[in-house]
């Protein structure tokens, strides 16, 4: 069985990677997929004002983290909805398919990698983001970082 882990981010380039799994390994038997999706760790706004915090505040920075997960992973249903559609209208079985969810991620590059390598993966699929010459510089992208750090792992990256 070939086992094959879709990085998704809810991005248009995202879904040209779903959307190029399901044109390339259409009707293909013995495969696997997983649909990831990493949410990363909620802005420091949100947790992270600069003093420490007293216990009232806590629960009110609790609370609104609470509702903030909540509502992050609320918009992944139709994500996964929609990845799960185009994959299935070209022939690929919904038995064969999952999604997963890794929440409250630092490093969601990492996070993806260690999913790849711990879930034994044989491919990893991912699109390409359109970050700016300089944005690329100064942030990295967690695409190159894949790419940078993902010995040993075949990657597909649509562009």
């Amino acid at each position: 069985m070939k086992k094959m882990l879709i990085a998704i981010d809810g991005s248009d380039n995202a879904m040209k990677a779903v959307e190029y799994v399901a044109r390339q390994f259409s009707g293909m038997n013995g495969l696997s997929l997983t649909i990831l999706h990493v949410l990363p760790y909620p802005p420091a706004p949100l947790w992270d004002d600069g003093h420490i915090p007293t216990e009232e505040e806590s629960a009110i920075r609790a609370k609104y983290l609470d509702r903030w997960l909540k509502n992050e992973k609320a918009k992944l249903g139709p994500v996964f909805d929609r990845a799960v559609q185009i994959l299935t209208e070209r022939a690929i079985k919904s038995e064969n398919i999952r999604t997963k969810s890794i929440s409250d991620s630092i490093d969601v590059a990492g996070s993806i990698l260690e999913e790849a390598r711990d879930g034994g993966y044989d491919t990893l699929v991912l699109g390409r983001r359109g970050l700016s010459p300089a944005k690329h510089f100064l942030m990295g992208s967690v695409t190159s970082k894949i790419i940078n750090h993902g010995a040993g792992i075949a990657i597909c990256v649509v562009e």
